[in-house]
């Protein structure tokens, strides 16, 4: 023991390399004490600033595509409007790859501010856009340069300590969950302000004439305000090839096994590295298992989002509520904070104590009934129809947040560090995919049923909330083993 403990300063000496960032992290991590709660903010504010335009559109979509004057009959404008909400889903699928191996690469730093700097130009663009093609080309372009999700989940797994991993992959779907429910809720508030606050805003001013730039506007200056912060962040990417893959519990334990896991790091360092390697993650099974589980449940809920806000919105003789873009701004600001409170108070636990699969598993199967109930909440009127929707919205909103959660824990646990960019960009690669058909599909969906208010069998909405139910259903039945192992 003697000798142990005197050979342990040697080992912990070379455990961290001069001038590498990602072990300067290693040795913060090590010194720090007491909940995170900077490192928290960090994640939360940068994932917030690129989740807000991603669907900060959705409450005007309807609005802005009538203005546009793209689609012939009013039951079409649905239609071409989930075409412009899934314009950035495929520029994001598109580049997502790219951005999770430049990640690697080069680190994880650059990349955010790339992804940060992206939102300020383009989603500003899009605010200003005067027809169809200009808006959905911006949208489009959006999406490609922004490359962050993928290398921000990595961040996240490797600037917490391990206690804290799970708390901070859920900041990240949190604040992603917040982000696209805060980001519809300023559209609704912000959206047509020359309608709406015609005492401050002329119908002749900037505003008045591009009625869809406020909302866009204040998200740009709060990612520009982000940008600066980004600079500030450590990078976590190690400059040298890792030396040890066990951690320092074992490390503590015995010198035998860390000389054993050296060797072995060593040997497969090699393979590993090699130009084909990362077509190794496709054969990862608990990663690729994960991601298409990620992939069911991101399409179901980008499909929701899109459907929900056309819902609201539309004519009650269609079957919609018929509310204004305000009133769908405060049914989404009251969800976010649901959801806020959730994350950070009660996910942590259930986590801990069943795990992210029997907890994403949970709540898949508790969505479907909540979903069944939304075509008859547009039969109330009144108040009492507000605080139906406020609450089904806000459950809604916390139950996807807790499965999104779920599977990234089990994608950042199913890789080594230096394929977690990669892993993470093929991840966001295919559910962008997957949420790039999302808005398109359910917008063809909801004009559809708009057409068939009096068929005998899922007339109208029923017929479209009984889809999600479905893709829902599927998520839920993959959770399962065989097809959902975790490493």
């Amino acid at each position: 023991m003697a000798s142990l403990e005197n050979q342990e300063p040697l080992l912990k000496k070379s455990h961290f390399h001069a001038n590498c960032p990602g072990c300067e992290v290693e040795r913060m991590k090590e010194l720090q004490s007491g909940f995170p709660f900077k490192e928290l903010c960090t994640i939360s504010v940068v994932v917030l600033a690129s989740a807000l335009p991603i669907s900060s559109c959705f409450p005007f979509l309807y609005f802005m595509t009538r203005d546009m004057h793209i689609a012939k009959i009013e039951e079409d404008i649905g239609y071409y409007a989930g075409y412009l909400g899934s314009a950035y889903m495929f520029g994001r699928a598109s580049t997502s790859v790219f951005w999770g191996v430049v990640a690697d690469k080069y680190g994880r730093k650059p990349v955010i501010i790339i992804g940060t700097l992206t939102v300020v130009i383009f989603n500003t663009l899009f605010g200003l856009s005067s027809n169809f093609w200009m808006a959905i080309s911006s949208r489009f372009l959006l999406g490609f340069f922004n490359g962050l999700y993928g290398p921000i989940k990595a961040y996240a797994s490797e600037i917490f300590r391990a206690e804290h991993q799970a708390l901070g992959l859920s900041s990240v779907s949190t604040s992603l969950g917040i982000g696209l429910i805060i980001g519809p809720a300023i559209g609704g508030f912000l959206a047509q302000p020359a309608d709406k606050y015609p005492s401050i805003f002329s119908p002749d001013s900037l505003f008045g004439r591009f009625p869809y730039f406020l909302p866009c506007l204040v998200i740009s200056l709060f990612a520009l305000a982000v940008i600066i912060f980004c600079f500030s962040l450590p990078e976590t990417l190690h400059n040298h090839e890792l030396e040890s893959s066990i951690s320092k519990s074992e490390s503590m334990e015995s010198l035998a096994t860390v000389s054993q896991a050296t060797d072995s790091k060593k040997e497969t360092t090699k393979d590993e590295h090699e130009p084909t390697s990362r077509w190794y993650l496709f054969k990862n099974w608990p990663l690729m298992s994960s991601i298409i589980v990620f992939c069911v449940v991101s399409l179901h809920d980008m499909a929701y989002d899109e459907i929900f806000s056309l819902w609201a919105v539309s004519p009650q003789n269609f079957g919609g509520l018929g509310y204004t873009t305000a009133v769908v701004g405060v049914v989404l600001a009251a969800s976010g904070l649901g959801v806020l409170v959730f994350q950070l108070s009660l996910y942590p636990v259930a986590e801990r104590n069943l795990g992210p699969i029997m907890v994403s598993r949970i709540c898949g199967a508790l969505t479907i009934p909540l979903l069944a109930c939304y075509p008859y909440i547009a039969t109330l009127s009144g108040s009492v129809l507000l605080a139906v929707v406020i609450s089904a919205s806000m459950v809604k909103n916390v139950l996807s947040t807790s499965i999104i959660t779920g599977m990234f824990i089990l994608q950042n646990s199913a890789v080594e560090q230096h394929q977690r960019g990669a892993a993470n960009g093929i991840s966001m690669t295919l559910m962008s995919f997957c949420k790039a058909f999302g808005p398109a599909g359910a917008g063809a969906i909801f004009s559809w049923a708009q057409k068939r208010q009096n068929e005998s069998i899922l007339p109208g909405d029923q017929v479209v909330f009984f889809i999600l139910n479905v893709i829902e259903a599927i998520g839920v039945v993959l959770t399962f083993k065989p097809f959902l192992v975790q490493r």
